[in-house]
């Protein structure tokens, strides 16, 4: 492996301390500074400001009870629409028989929107009644 080694000859690159003026900034043509600034920079404090985000609103999926659709069928749409458990599934279903209406869930407006339209398509292609609604939390 050569190693070379600069010759006495040539004086060594200067190195200048780490508070030194790199950048001289824009100069007048007759060599003058722009500015009252010294070292050519402007000084002031950097802030990033951050958006202020807030939480979508929520609404409330709720199935209403009938006469006519099979339980069957609500705990099929439960699991199917809502990706609920069997169990509870059967629960809601229950809540719905007994009390008129039942909670499937609470989502962003679009979530919610796209459950409703798919248990009420789902209702009139099976020819139930069945039907959802929503509701701002």
């Amino acid at each position: 492996m050569k190693t070379f080694s600069m010759p006495s000859t040539e004086m060594p690159a200067r190195r200048l301390p780490a508070h030194a003026d790199v950048y001289a900034g824009p100069q007048d043509d007759d060599g003058g500074r722009h500015g009252g600034n010294d070292a050519g920079f402007e000084t002031g404090t950097v802030t990033k400001t951050r958006p202020k985000t807030k939480r979508p609103n929520l609404y409330r999926v709720l199935l209403l009870n009938d006469d006519y659709t099979p339980m069957e069928f609500v705990v099929l749409v439960l699991q199917d629409v809502f990706n609920k458990s069997h169990e509870d599934a059967m629960q809601i279903m229950l809540h719905v028989h007994q009390k008129g209406v039942g909670e499937c869930g609470v989502y962003p407006y679009e979530v919610a929107e796209t459950k409703v339209t798919r248990v009420m398509d789902t209702a009139r292609k099976n020819q139930h009644p069945l039907q959802c609604v929503m509701e701002k939390q």
